[in-house]
């Protein structure tokens, strides 16, 4: 599989993906607009088309962005536990969102656009699953050290990713109280009944 972080983003890029973040946080998808990105970019239009012809190519690069930053918090672990690993990747996927709130809100946005726009969904789709690569790859990692039963890390990981997103989707939607917390639970019940 591809490493996301092979396409690093220039300095203006980055520039530009930081206000995109800052004007989804306030504006939310449906009020985004590439004047209210340049506004936080503190230039004009132009020079965010100048690098993104469009807004939806900007949020596809967006989208690159944000797994870019996820990719390098769990690159930056440094136990090879596999315990240890797996902990802490579910707890960067099911608590971190929340730390971003507006942002979450704003993902979810984007998602439910997805099925009516390609690139949206080629783009959370590939995301989707360089974040399933890592998780299996924990999880077969640790199969190898003997730390976890022999399972179909596969099947595993599928079970994972439906509670994390289980858990962001109700979070964001029903601003369910300890949502979250009980998602991270189930997960580690999960883990505990299928892998040990």
């Amino acid at each position: 599989m591809a490493d996301p972080t092979e396409g690093s983003f220039s300095e203006p890029e980055t520039e530009i993906m930081r206000a995109t973040y800052r004007a989804l946080r306030e504006h939310g998808y449906a009020d985004l607009t590439i004047k209210r990105i340049a506004a936080e970019y503190g230039k004009s239009t132009a020079a965010v088309h100048y690098h993104y012809d469009t807004k939806d190519e900007l949020l596809v690069a967006f989208l690159d962005y944000l797994l870019e930053r996820f990719v390098d918090t769990i690159r930056d672990v440094e136990t090879t536990d596999p315990h240890q690993r797996l902990d802490l990747l579910l707890d960067e996927l099911i608590f971190a969102p929340e730390e971003h709130r507006d942002l979450a809100v704003a993902m979810l946005e984007m998602r439910a656009q997805a099925p009516y726009k390609g690139d949206f969904r080629e783009r959370f789709r590939g995301n989707d699953e360089y974040v399933r690569y890592m998780i299996k790859a924990v999880i077969n990692h640790g199969i190898d050290e003997g730390e976890f039963d022999d399972v179909d890390a596969d099947h595993v990981t599928r079970g994972l990713m439906m509670i994390v997103d289980g858990a962001r989707t109700r979070a964001v939607v029903l601003d369910e109280p300890g949502a979250l917390e009980t998602a991270r639970q189930t997960a580690a019940e999960y883990v505990d009944a299928v892998l040990t």
